[in-house]
């Protein structure tokens, strides 16, 4: 089996619409050949959120890598920081948004139901 090194820090960062933050893929086919796994690091600042839609079929991952947030699970608020998750299945949704004073940076996996 190759290993193929990522630099996260070279991987092209987007901002997104809105108050959305900004997202980079670092794991994917083209850059790594990953047929079953889409990996994201994702950025929130004061103010902004990142809303995690169902995706029929796939299974989400998302980990608090730095700062503290919210996650807000159906009706319910739960305040996270550094070392936090959430899973959410085929038919899940659930949303986080930055609090405190640090930027809250995000790993969000994404892979398949069945592989």
């Amino acid at each position: 089996m190759a290993i193929t090194y990522i630099d996260t820090e070279q991987c092209p960062r987007t901002k997104l619409p809105g108050a959305h933050g900004a997202a980079a893929e670092i794991v994917n086919r083209d850059l790594c050949g990953a047929k079953n796994v889409i990996g994201m690091l994702r950025w929130l600042e004061a103010g902004e959120r990142f809303d995690a839609e169902p995706l029929p079929g796939k299974h989400q991952l998302i980990y608090l890598m730095d700062g503290n947030g919210v996650i807000r699970l159906g009706t319910q608020e739960y305040e996270v920081s550094k070392g936090a998750g959430i899973y959410l299945g085929p038919r899940e949704s659930g949303s986080l948004k930055q609090a405190g004073r640090l930027p809250l940076k995000l790993l969000h996996l994404i892979v398949p139901q069945s592989i």
